[in-house]
């Protein structure tokens, strides 16, 4: 908690050389979260997590947070270039059953604008194979999940071409859609289902996930 106290009032100093960097109201929102942070989790106990499923606070409006489908942050139509400043607001990022995305702190939560998924999952690693595979997932905010039934892995038709995207979940509602790269890599793990025909899908964690007819696995490759 003290480094993103660093963190925050450095930035504070920054943005005041640099009006594009986010407003004071912004950075605001930040502090608020790193006093409702908790150590641990991380090797050595240095990753923070935050509650944010548990906190209750008022809604505060719309400041102009957006998060392009490319995995680009923005602020009042400008990109938040800073990784170590978007982490920070991905660690309180929370998507609520009305369907919409805020940054919530235990004082306030603001709406952000998601054009696709808050995240996108750019790294996979494997291990095993079959019904004994384990599928990582490293994400653009260096979030790391293991495809499983607390982490379902689904595919999305896209319309018109009638292709499949696919999205892991990777906490809460929050999900993280795969790169091109990391699809093409999902594709060759894909394996027949059990009933045969042309239907396919992969494994992992004991889980099967994304079965579908295998030329839309393809689609978005094409």
């Amino acid at each position: 908690m003290a480094n993103e106290k660093s963190e925050v009032s450095r930035l504070n100093v920054e943005s005041n050389a640099h009006p594009s960097q986010p407003s004071a109201g912004l950075e605001a929102l930040l502090r608020a979260a790193s006093e409702g942070a908790t150590p641990g989790g991380g090797p050595g106990g240095e990753k923070t997590l935050r509650p944010v499923e548990k906190w209750n606070p008022p809604y505060c409006g719309d400041i102009g947070m957006k998060i392009r489908r490319d995995g680009t942050w923005m602020y009042q139509g400008s990109p938040i270039g800073r990784i170590a400043l978007v982490k920070l607001f991905a660690s309180i990022l929370r998507k609520d059953d009305d369907g919409r995305t805020y940054l919530v702190t235990p004082a306030e939560k603001v709406d952000v604008e998601v054009e696709d998924a808050p995240f996108l999952a750019v790294e996979m690693a494997v291990e095993g194979a079959g019904r004994a595979r384990t599928i990582t997932l490293r994400t653009n905010v260096n979030d790391v999940v293991t495809v499983d039934a607390e982490h379902p892995l689904r595919f999305e038709k896209t319309e018109p071409d009638g292709g499949l995207k696919p999205y892991v979940l990777v906490r809460g509602r929050l999900e993280a859609l795969c790169t091109r790269a990391v699809y093409a890599e999902l594709v060759e793990l894909a394996e027949a289902g059990e009933g045969g025909g042309e239907e396919v899908g992969v494994w992992s964690g004991g889980c099967g996930g994304g079965w579908g007819e295998w030329q839309k696995l393809w689609n978005l490759l094409c």
